[in-house]
């Protein structure tokens, strides 16, 4: 993923943020993962809303931002029902944030900006852990959650037929902190014979659209993309059905999580979630997103298949971690 002046200039922002906001050791009895200037006393793995009134927020216009797997502008008007919904629900303008990156997402959180987001699977790790996100919802239906999996694309008209025509190939990766698009390949393709920097040249596209209009026009030889974004792209036309043959398709991941900054206030927490959850998706936004409904979901257990597969591809979820991967090209 190629890092852009500004969200360069943002990350450098954070870690100075971060060196004035750091907790006295003593002041919080357990920290785990989380960042410095979190708490989880609790232990349930994300940062505790602040006892301290005076750090509690309850800003009269809530940032709305939905991951940046795609152009924004679709999702800003797939959400233009629900934002609207929201709005009168919590009694606040509420604005649709259009981020590019998702290291703008989670620093736009961490610095304040952003108030209420989706997050793709892998960066929720990130939100989690340095932004203070708390996620509360995924999207679903009367089923339960629905999911995406990992599915490595050719073009059809390609002559790769199985994972190991692969080998020496050049395949696009979406961004390093993306589930799909980078954890989960790096993780479970070893297993199969195919890993990646050592048996193929991995190259950041920086979304899955990008790395899907990728193989279509041949740029990349193959790539590892989330299953609902193709279906999306398929559905609105930007790409067709038999353009593609799927090489291999992994079990299923949960999907973006709907999270909110660990410091606004309680109430203000507990409005939100039902707005969420009381919301009745109209039939386009269903169409466009997935799932007619949002549901409730813990960090702690509805993530523990991704944070599995992240460690396993040998990630972590620090501050420094994060800003080494944002800087991969």
């Amino acid at each position: 993923m190629t890092l852009h002046r500004t969200t360069r200039a943002a990350l450098v922002g954070a870690a100075l943020l971060a060196s004035t906001a750091v907790f006295a050791q003593d002041a919080c009895p357990h920290r785990g993962d989380l960042d410095s200037q979190f708490c989880d006393a609790n232990k349930d793995l994300v940062a505790d809303t602040p006892t301290d009134p005076k750090k509690l927020r309850d800003p009269s216009t809530l940032v709305f931002a939905f991951t940046p797997v795609e152009d924004p502008s679709v999702y800003e008007k797939l959400f233009r029902p629900f934002m609207g919904h929201l709005s009168q629900c919590v009694g606040k303008k509420v604005v649709f944030f259009p981020v590019q990156s998702n290291a703008a997402q989670i620093e736009a959180m961490r610095s304040g900006r952003l108030h209420i987001a989706a997050f793709s699977p892998g960066p929720v790790n990130f939100a989690v852990n340095l932004s203070g996100a708390v996620p509360f919802a995924i999207r679903g239906n009367e089923q339960g959650p629905v999911g995406m999996n990992l599915k490595m694309i050719v073009r059809k008209d390609s002559s790769y037929q199985k994972l190991d025509d692969l080998k020496g190939k050049r395949i696009a990766h979406t961004s390093p902190s993306s589930n799909s698009g980078n954890l989960a390949p790096r993780a479970l393709f070893p297993k199969l014979g195919l890993t990646p920097d050592t048996d193929y040249k991995v190259v950041y596209s920086g979304k899955h659209d990008q790395s899907i209009l990728g193989v279509k026009t041949g740029d990349y030889d193959a790539a590892p993309v989330a299953s609902d974004v193709l279906q999306h792209m398929t559905d609105r036309g930007v790409v067709a059905k038999d353009e593609f043959r799927v090489l291999y398709t992994s079990e299923m991941f949960p999907t973006d999580a709907y999270a909110y900054a660990h410091n606004l206030t309680p109430a203000l927490q507990t409005k939100i979630k039902q707005c969420f959850f009381d919301y009745k998706v109209p039939a386009e936004m269903a169409k466009g997103l997935g799932g007619d409904r949002f549901l409730p979901i813990t960090y702690q257990k509805d993530w523990e298949l991704v944070r599995t597969v992240a460690k396993a591809s040998g990630e972590s979820f620090t501050r420094d971690a994060f800003e080494k991967a944002a800087q991969k090209k």
